[in-house]
C-alpha cells in the first residue's frame, strides 16, 4: 500500500483547500521542525517498529539541514515543496480531538518540613520493565511493570494508595518535597514540573518511569458522577473542588491507581521541557501525538477553534504543529495534546482544552500516495462484447449448483433405467411406455453424460483379533 496508519482515513488534499494556512507563522513551525531533525538525522537504518513514515523524514531533514531560513514566506515554500497534505482522521470519524497541556511551577524543597511534606520520587531501584535495566533513561509510559522479590519473583508494582501510605517512603527516593497531593498529581499529569525552592534556585523535573497502571482521569470520573458539567470541566475546576474537598480529594486520586516517577534534568529556569524526541518543546509548536502510529517530526497542520482568550470564547486556531512529544493517554491517528509552555497562563489555556479539530499530516513527497498509487498494479482490462458472446461469463457458484443438479438427475434417471418401478401390490399393472418420438427434420443437441461418481467404499467388519502374548523369561544377574 502507498501509506498507511491504522486505525485511520485520509485524503490527498492541496494547499489551497487548507483554511488558514496562508496566514500561519511557518517560520516558527520550521524552527520546530529542525529542531527535531536533529534525533533524526543521527538514526541509522531503519526504524525498530513499523510506522507509516518510516525514515521517510530524512530527506526532508536533509534540505533543512542546509537551509537558514529568515522568512515565513521562505519556511511556507519549503514545506509545500518537500511535503503533501493528507487529511487524516480515525476510522469513520471526520475531526480529530486535542487537549493541552503545560509545564507547571510549583514551589518545594529539598528537605521535609511542616508544610513541604508531600516527597517527590524518583525511580526506585526495585521497578523492573522487561527489556529494560536500570541504566536506561527514560522508560516507557505504559505496559506492565513489575516489582522484584528477591532475584526471580516479580509481581506488579504498587499503586498510587500503596505509595501514597509510604510503600516506598525512607529509601532515599526523595528528589524533594511539595506542599499537596494536588501538587504532585498535576505535576504526573504533566510529565514535567519546574520547583521553585525555597532557597531561590529552580529545580526541573522530567518523567522517567511509571508503576504500569492505566491513568484514569479524574475529570471524567468527576464527570460521571455529576460533580462538574462537561462544559465546564478543567483543571482549574478540578484542582478547585480538590482544594475545597480534601477527603473527596483523596478518594479521587486513588481511582487512578497509576504513579509517575521522576528525574532531575540540567535545564535552566529559561530552557523549556525536554519532550519524548529528546528536544526542548516549543510553545505553541509542539505537540504530543501517539507514539504507535507516527514518528516523531511529522508536521500537522490543526486547524479549528479553541477557547484561547477566555473559557467561552472561540479564538481561529490554524497553526502548522510539530510531533515531539508522547503520553498515555494520546491514543489514536489524529489525537495530539497541545504544548503551551510553563506556568499559570499556559495551564489555564491548556486546561480548558477538550475540543474536535481537523487535523492535516503532511507527508514527504517521497511517500506521496497519489504518486504511489499510480505505480500499483491494476486489474486486467474488460473483454470486448464480441469476446463476451464467445466466451461468456457466469457466477461459478451458479455453475457449481446447476452441475451438481444434473448429475443428481442423471443418476436417477439411470437407476430407473435399470431398476423400473414394480407396482404396488394390488395396483393395475403400468402401462408400457411409449416409444420416443422422433423429429423429421433435426435431433436435438447431444448432451453429455455426467461422470459416474465412483461408489461409495464398501463397510468392511473389522475382526478384532486376539493379541498374542509372548512369555519371556527374565533373568536377574547377581
Amino acid at each position: 500500500m502507498p501509506l498507511q496508519v491504522n486505525g485511520s482515513q485520509y485524503q490527498p488534499v492541496s494547499w489551497a483547500e487548507l483554511q488558514g494556512w496562508n496566514d500561519d507563522d511557518h517560520l516558527a513551525a520550521y524552527k520546530a521542525f529542525r529542531a527535531s531533525c536533529k534525533p533524526i538525522a543521527a538514526q541509522q537504518g531503519t526504524p525498530a517498529e513499523p510506522k507509516a513514515l518510516g525514515s521517510s523524514l530524512r530527506d526532508p531533514c536533509r534540505i533543512a539541514k542546509a537551509l537558514e531560513l529568515s522568512d515565513s514566506a521562505e519556511a511556507r515554500d519549503f514545506f509545500e515543496q518537500n511535503f503533501v497534505p493528507l487529511r487524516i482522521s480515525r476510522l469513520g470519524e471526520d475531526a480529530g480531538f486535542v487537549t493541552g497541556y503545560y509545564e507547571p511551577v510549583l514551589e518545594g524543597s529539598r528537605t521535609q518540613t511542616d508544610v513541604f511534606n508531600v516527597p517527590v520520587y524518583r525511580r526506585p531501584s526495585n521497578l523492573f520493565v522487561r527489556g529494560k535495566t536500570q541504566d536506561s533513561v527514560g522508560l516507557p509510559n505504559s505496559g506492565p511493570v513489575y516489582r522484584k522479590i528477591g532475584r526471580r519473583k516479580l509481581v506488579p508494582y504498587y499503586d498510587r494508595a500503596q505509595i501514597e501510605d509510604g510503600a516506598i517512603a525512607g529509601r532515599g527516593l526523595e528528589i524533594c518535597w511539595l506542599k499537596s497531593q494536588t501538587d504532585l498529581l498535576f505535576a504526573q499529569i504533566q510529565g514535567s514540573a519546574r520547583i521553585k525552592l525555597t532557597d531561590g534556585t529552580t529545580l526541573r523535573i522530567n518523567y522517567d518511569a511509571h508503576n504500569g497502571y492505566p491513568y484514569t482521569p479524574v475529570g471524567r470520573i468527576l464527570i460521571d458522577r455529576g460533580i462538574i458539567p462537561r462544559d465546564q470541566m478543567s483543571m482549574q475546576k478540578i484542582r478547585e473542588w480538590m482544594d475545597q474537598n480534601p477527603d473527596g480529594a483523596k478518594e479521587l486520586r486513588r481511582q487512578n491507581r497509576a504513579y509517575v516517577f521522576f528525574r532531575e534534568v540540567p535545564l535552566s529556569d529559561k530552557d523549556e521541557a525536554v519532550g519524548a524526541q529528546g528536544v526542548p518543546l516549543t510553545p505553541g509548536r509542539s505537540i504530543a501525538v501517539d507514539k504507535a502510529l507516527h514518528v516523531y517530526g511529522t508536521p500537522f497542520f490543526i486547524a479549528g477553534e479553541l477557547p484561547i482568550e477566555s473559557e467561552q470564547s472561540k479564538t481561529p486556531f490554524h497553526r502548522l504543529m510539530i510531533a515531539q512529544d508522547t503520553g498515555s493517554a494520546i491514543v489514536g491517528p489524529a489525537r495530539a495534546d497541545l504544548y503551551f509552555g510553563a506556568g499559570a497562563d499556559a495551564g489555564k489555556v491548556s486546561g480548558r482544552l477538550r475540543h474536535n479539530m481537523q487535523f492535516v499530516m503532511l507527508v514527504p513527497k517521497g511517500l506521496d500516495p497519489v504518486a504511489r498509487g499510480r505505480k500499483l498494479p491494476v486489474p486486467d482490462a474488460r473483454p470486448s462484447a464480441r469476446i463476451a458472446k464467445l466466451f461468456p461469463q457466469t457466477d461459478p457458484q451458479k455453475d457449481r449448483s446447476a452441475d451438481t443438479q444434473a448429475v443428481s438427475a442423471a443418476k436417477t434417471t439411470a437407476k430407473d433405467a435399470v431398476n423400473p418401478a414394480v407396482p404396488a401390490k394390488g395396483a393395475a399393472p403400468a402401462r408400457p411406455a411409449a416409444p420416443p418420438a422422433t423429429t423429421p427434420v433435426a435431433q436435438a443437441a447431444p448432451v453429455a453424460e455426467p461422470v459416474p461418481l465412483p461408489a461409495a467404499r464398501p463397510d468392511i467388519p473389522q475382526v478384532q483379533e486376539k493379541r498374542r502374548f509372548r512369555r519371556y523369561r527374565h533373568h536377574r544377574y547377581q
